[in-house]
Parts: C-alpha cells; structure tokens; sequence
C-alpha cells in the first residue's frame, strides 16, 4: 500500500514534534519532510512534492498564505491543509481561495487531523463546522478594502483621526469617510468594537 507523503510546516518544534508523532504511528502515512519556515517549506515541496502539506500561517519569514500561492502557482494539484490558532472567517475565506482543502485548528488535531489528512487527499474539502458557520454568515457582507485595513490598523495602535491621516498621508475628512464605512460594514458601534470585531473575524492580528 503506498502511504500518503506529508510535508509539515510550522515554526513552532514542539508543534512539528506533535505531529511528528501522530503521523508515525499511521501505517499507511509518512512525513516526508518538516519545514519551520516559508522559504524552507518552498524548497521542501520542490525536492520531495508531497500528496499533503500541513501550512500553519503564522511563519516567521513569510505569511503561510502566500506561501500557499507560491506552491500552488508551480503545482497547481498540491493538497494543502491549513493549521491555525485563529478560526476568523476571513483568513479561512483568503486560505480557502490561495488553493488550500483543508482548514484545522490547532487545538483540535488531536481529534481531527488524521481523518483530515485521508479525505483531503482523497479530494475532498474539510474546514471545520464552526469556521463554514462564520464563512456563511459573512458571506454577503462587504469586504473591508486595503485602505479600510490600514486605517483600522492605525486606530488599533491607538492613534486620533489626525495621527491616521499624517501616517496615511490622507486627509482627515477622508479618515472620518473611512471609519463611518468600516463601522457599518461591520456593524459596530464604536471605534474600539470595530477593531475588535475585525481581530477576532481575522482582518488582521494585534
């Protein structure tokens, strides 16, 4: 029986130790290759071009979304299966669309992983109940453009309207356009709701 060749992508030993284990101890699966980050997990697909890849999206060199594009880019079949801390349906919406199957969270792979890792390669989808919930009640909303992200940012570290349109080099006005549009989009009430709305969905982390 041929087994399932994995490569495991994540900056953390003692994660890749984890699954290190797990996958060991299947008969009819074999790490192939561990990488702690973006460009290590690049060179590691080329050399040894996996069935699976497990991609955590919090590398140290590189965000493992564009990690996914660029793998996906040269070998458009790869399988690759997201392991994140954060279940924001947005990163699960930009995993999803960089070519990613799968969609784990950390803290359940001990109960879901290895069923993940069969049906992925099998050519099914997985992403979790929870993360498909979130995606669907999303999924008419209007997106927050890169600038809507940028000034959020700002406000996230704290800064006035006027410090916003300094750094952005924008006018003020056009700042206060920008809030109103960020709390409507998603329906928050205040400055300090929006941002945190936006973290936990995963616009962007803190």
């Amino acid at each position: 029986m041929s087994r399932i060749r994995i490569l495991a992508v994540d900056d953390h030993p003692v994660l890749r130790d984890g699954l290190a284990n797990m996958i060991g101890s299947e008969p009819d699966m074999l790490l192939v290759a561990q990488a702690e980050s973006g460009k290590q997990a690049l060179a590691l697909f080329d050399q040894h071009l996996p069935d699976i890849t497990l991609m955590d999206l919090r590398l140290g060199d590189m965000n493992g979304i564009d990690v996914i594009k660029e793998i996906r880019s040269k070998h458009a079949d790869a399988r690759i299966i997201v392991l994140t801390t954060y279940p924001g349906d947005v990163q699960a919406l930009r995993a999803l669309k960089a070519g990613a199957m799968g969609y784990l969270m950390k803290a359940s792979l001990r109960r879901d992983l290895l069923d993940t890792i069969r049906a992925v390669h099998a050519g099914q989808r997985r992403v979790p109940p929870d993360v498909a919930s979130e995606l669907a009640e999303h999924a008419m909303d209007d997106a927050l453009t890169e600038r809507e992200i940028q000034v959020l940012k700002q406000i996230a570290n704290g800064c006035s309207n006027k410090v916003v349109a300094e750094r952005l080099d924008i006018s003020e006005d056009t700042v206060k356009g920008h809030v109103r549009s960020i709390l409507s989009k998603l329906n928050a009430s205040d400055r300090t709701h929006a941002v945190t709305i936006a973290v936990r969905r995963g616009f962007f982390e803190l």
